[in-house]
């Protein structure tokens, strides 16, 4: 395991989340899931991309559930990224990996 030294958080950091153009699949997992996209039959994207609205819908309703009028979840949402933004880098590269499966898995079909 590595170990971040002071001073180095960054630029450690900054590699990990980077495009991985030097890897076997010649890009990161954003990069893959646009070139796929742009391939893939527009029904199936649209179709995909309307999936994902949905759960963002429902995913916005639940946090605002039993919330007053004065909430914000625009700056609610902004202040989570900002505080956890690696664990959200994580996650949305882990995303474009499963949305460009659920897209690959319907080509097959």
């Amino acid at each position: 395991m590595h170990r971040i030294k002071k001073g180095e958080k960054m630029s450690y950091m900054k590699d990990w989340f980077t495009e991985d153009e030097d890897d076997i699949f010649m890009g990161s997992p954003k990069s893959k899931y646009f070139d796929i996209s742009r391939q893939a039959n527009d029904e199936i994207v649209e179709d995909e991309m309307d999936k994902i609205i949905e759960r963002y819908a429902a995913m916005e309703l639940i946090l605002s559930q039993n919330k007053d009028e004065e909430f914000d979840i625009n700056k609610q949402i902004d202040q989570y990224i900002f505080e956890n933004g690696d664990e959200v880098a994580r996650m949305k590269k882990g995303l474009y990996i499963e949305f460009t499966g659920d897209i690959v898995c319907r080509l097959d079909s």
